[in-house]
């Protein structure tokens, strides 16, 4: 239970912290997952705010919070594994804001993570999909295909694999393959195609996110193409998590912990931190935010081509398909991210001023034959002469 006030007669506030979306669908769902936080701590002032292409912006949620007396700010990231987003970005937009208001404290808390609510609400998920197939078939003859977001720090990429494992053995499928949807490797199409070389009558397919958006369309836009080549396999796509109540509680959980001073992030496998194979290069980074060019854009960032449900027009348009009987969706922010980040509850101001020239380490397996350089390739060859 969160306290409406601290020992020290601090008023507690709870911001919820997102990345944002171009996609409306998308937001809304980021909303009502701050809504359910809400209903879960009526007694205490909940807010939300995102890092880019959307509004409320994370400042703009934390002035609320302070306007009702909040001075003590549990702030929690709404995403699923600490990568650059959760590591870096955030963590200076609080810098910053903690900085021009001394008079209030804001503490961080660590992302949803692996944890075995999230692995039961994963495979709800999964579930209510193999309920919904048209014809049963036994798990030992499925192969469970969890499509993670994909980034450019290992120690997030590896968690997508450690819950695909999880999942794997709980519910007993026959096999389980991890991929992800940008940045690393191995992709979804080459993820998928590698998967159904391997004899089994079922693939499900588990975007395992948060939220809608082009991403997860892309996803099952992929599973499709993939099917169509293999008709003698049945694919089945499952839903992404969104506000399952057991995000819910793991969420609640999160914010419990920074009261009880065991908010601890996984920092033996931090890239800014420790010296792991392959990116020794990008120890002690400065901690900085890469978001101030696109921060609350809001309805001029807004995708046109699609209403709330994504359809992957975007995608479309890039590849100079005619798209003009769509309504618009979200451009999927796929850059990597490398930064330094702040451990602990509180986090000192590194604050920058910035052209957004700053240095982006570079991805060491960009080249990969089944990574992002190999799908970009993939899609010139798809664009019309």
């Amino acid at each position: 239970m969160i306290p409406e006030y601290t020992a020290n007669n601090e008023k507690i506030g709870i911001m919820v912290c997102g990345h944002g979306s171009r996609n409306k669908g998308a937001v809304s769902e980021f909303a009502r997952l701050s809504e359910g936080m809400r209903a879960r701590f009526p007694h205490v002032p909940v807010d939300y705010g995102y890092l880019e292409f959307a509004n409320p912006v994370i400042h703009s949620g934390l002035d609320e919070l302070r306007a009702q007396g909040c001075t003590r700010i549990l702030a929690v990231p709404g995403m699923l594994f600490a990568a650059g987003h959760a590591k870096n970005d955030i963590p200076s937009v609080l810098n910053t804001y903690q900085a021009k208001h001394p008079e209030i404290t804001i503490d961080y808390g660590r992302e949803l993570a692996v944890d075995t609510r999230m692995v039961r609400a994963a495979s709800a998920r999964i579930q209510e999909a193999i309920d919904a197939a048209p014809t049963e078939v036994a798990n030992e003859d499925t192969l469970l295909m969890v499509v993670g977001r994909g980034a450019s720090d290992p120690d997030a990429n590896s968690n997508v694999a450690k819950i695909t494992r999880l999942i794997w053995e709980g519910m007993g499928f026959g096999w389980a393959e991890t991929c992800y949807s940008g940045v690393t490797f191995p992709l979804v199409q080459p993820g998928l195609e590698h998967a159904a070389k391997l004899g089994y009558k079922r693939i499900i397919v588990f975007p395992y996110f948060l939220f809608n958006g082009v991403l997860v369309q892309r996803i099952y836009n992929f599973a499709d193409e993939v099917a169509a080549a293999h008709p003698q396999i049945e694919f089945i796509k499952a839903s992404y998590l969104n506000d399952h109540p057991l995000v819910l509680d793991t969420m609640a959980e999160r914010l419990a912990e920074i009261l009880g001073g065991e908010n601890n992030m996984n920092c033996q496998l931090c890239k800014y931190r420790e010296q792991v194979l392959g990116f020794e290069d990008e120890i002690g980074s400065p901690q900085e935010s890469h978001h101030h060019h696109v921060e609350g854009l809001g309805d001029e960032a807004e995708c046109k081509l699609c209403d709330t449900t994504c359809s992957g027009a975007c995608d479309k348009a890039a590849l100079g398909e005619d798209v003009s009987g769509h309504h618009h969706h979200d451009h999927a922010h796929e850059h990597t991210h490398s930064h330094d980040h702040a451990h602990g509850h509180h986090h000192h101001d590194r604050a920058h001023d910035h052209d957004h020239g700053h240095h982006h380490h570079p991805y060491p397996h960009a080249d990969h034959p089944h990574g992002p350089r190999s799908m970009l390739k993939e899609h010139r060859t798809k664009r019309p002469s």
